[in-house]
């Protein structure tokens, strides 16, 4: 079936489609749907074949199935290109299709046309995890470290700090393609500085599809909102009160239909699935990328020697939330929760929710190697779990744990198991769940 790579701008869809299409077929021929708008009169017709052989000569290139790809780029700027992908896949099932989009969201929501169900596939891309950005920096030691590391296994003092100093320089870096290439050619973070800031900017111009000037000036302004406010509930009189929170809200679904934005939203957590008691109206607001965070709140990369304090908590929810958005197939997307519970003298926050093999895990994070685990606790308590996992800066470590519990009716002690990760292994959390909690230890 035809293959749709979907992603924000800037995360490396063209490259990459191009960069295997070179290395698996004979020929690539991208066509590049914003720039040949005189090429959307070949897809009014939904003739499969017709479109292959015009844009065969056009390009002067050959389309053979099997030996050849197609390269639909920027298709969202032919809504009927994505209804032709149907015909492809009936008609020419043989001739490998390749679409992807930047603003393909944004353009699904208002098709007009029969999108293919069944007839095409998806592949959903992030900015470069971590992991990836140790490759990127040639550390490809560290990266197979982490991809092997097992619970028990020895990690030193020297590797500990090395892969801490490098997710320091990860948060102020972040995963963006352009900016991690140039950042592992130069180790110049003033550079880094200037190609976030463009990037920033190029973003941003993509507001005026959006709509009006109001329309833009709210998106700016939502924009800025989130990262200076990671891991706390969108408050909409918070970000402007010279609009109402419906515009508001508006502003905010079009940056996630763009994908620079996230919402994390609050689940009751009784059961899986999480998303069956998720809020529509609670939730917190993540970025696309943590080094574009730091960049849209000033941070002044040349002079920055650690963490701002400040940020460094919303920070490292930032990054565990990119890296679970990471886990998995990339066929599938994966969506964020948290839970929180509002009551006077009790109130309670777990930062991640996770299921693994049926049971739902609490996940605590912490910017440094020390915090409280009151609100792990609370959820623990109140939803009669007995697993949770803790993200922070201190070394990995497993075992059970006894609390005491108070509440209306006295105190009481719960038992549970913690697993806690530095935060640089958050990308291996699954692998490690599943490794030491098989199957037989799962509770519904």
């Amino acid at each position: 079936m035809p293959l749709v790579v979907r992603g924000a701008r800037q995360v490396g869809k063209t490259y990459l489609v191009e960069a295997f299409g070179r290395q698996c077929f004979e020929s690539v021929l991208t066509v590049n749907l914003e720039q040949k708008d005189d090429l959307h009169t070949l897809f009014t017709r939904f003739e499969a074949r017709r479109i292959a052989q015009e844009l065969s000569l056009y390009f002067n290139q050959p389309l053979v199935p099997g030996r050849n790809l197609l390269f639909l780029d920027e298709v969202q700027a032919c809504p009927k290109a994505i209804a032709c992908l149907r015909y492809f896949h009936e008609e020419m099932p043989d001739l490998h299709v390749v679409a992807a989009g930047s603003l393909l969201d944004f353009t699904l929501r208002e098709f007009r046309h029969s999108v293919p169900v069944g007839r095409i596939e998806y592949l959903h891309l992030n900015p470069l995890t971590f992991q990836e950005f140790l490759l990127a920096l040639g550390e490809e030691g560290l990266a197979e470290h982490l991809t092997h590391y097992h619970l028990g296994d020895e990690i030193s003092d020297a590797v500990d700090a090395r892969l801490r100093d490098l997710l320091r320089t990860y948060y102020f870096v972040g995963g963006m393609p352009a900016v991690v290439a140039n950042y592992a050619e130069g180790r110049d973070l003033l550079e880094v500085q200037r190609r976030q800031a463009s990037l920033i900017a190029t973003l941003q111009d993509d507001f005026a599809k959006y709509g009006t000037r109001a329309q833009q000036r709210n998106l700016r302004q939502v924009l800025r909102y989130i990262p200076r406010n990671l891991g706390r509930k969108v408050q909409y009189t918070n970000i402007t009160r010279d609009e109402r929170s419906g515009v508001l809200r508006t502003a905010l679904e079009l940056l996630e239909l763009s994908r620079i934005a996230t919402r994390v939203r609050h689940t009751s957590a009784n059961g899986i699935p999480l998303g069956a008691e998720a809020s529509e109206s609670h939730f917190k607001p993540l970025l696309l990328d943590i080094g574009l965070c730091n960049n849209l709140c000033g941070l002044n990369l040349p002079e920055a020697t650690a963490l701002l304090t400040v940020l460094e908590g919303g920070l490292a929810e930032q990054f565990v939330g990119q890296e679970l958005r990471s886990v998995g197939p990339a066929f599938e997307e994966r969506s964020l929760y948290y839970w929180h519970r509002e009551a006077k003298n009790a109130n309670a926050e777990v930062d991640y929710l996770w299921t693994h093999q049926g049971q739902v895990v609490p996940i605590e994070v912490r910017a440094g190697s020390t915090g409280s685990l009151k609100s792990l606790h609370a959820f623990l308590a109140e939803k009669g779990r007995d697993l949770a996992v803790r993200l922070n800066l201190d070394k990995p470590s497993i075992g059970s744990l006894t609390a005491t519990i108070g509440g209306k009716d006295g105190t009481r002690a719960i038992t549970y198991t913690l697993l806690s990760l530095p935060l640089y292994l958050a990308s291996e959390l699954v692998r490690l769940l599943r490794e030491h909690l098989p199957q037989g230890n799962a509770r519904p």
